[in-house]
């Protein structure tokens, strides 16, 4: 009687569509990194620099419009 051979195959297909799926997922974060937008600066809001007196630090917070706060979430 001869002895039985096990087949590898169905391990070694395992193993490679493993290694394919790893591939394809590094392959697809790296893609979507590059697309990620820059984050803009929020409409109503303008940069002013650094200001020193109390005035213009007054007159940037209530330019600030708290309202529509929530509607962006």
């Amino acid at each position: 009687m001869e002895p039985e051979q096990k087949s590898n195959g169905a391990l070694t297909g395992l193993i490679i569509i493993i290694i394919i799926l790893v591939l394809g997922g590094i392959y697809f974060w790296k893609s979507s990194m590059k697309e990620e937008p820059a984050p803009a600066v929020p409409g109503g809001i303008e940069t002013s620099g650094t200001p020193d007196d109390t005035a213009s630090l007054e007159a940037d917070v209530n330019g600030i419009d708290l309202e529509s706060l929530d509607s962006e979430i």
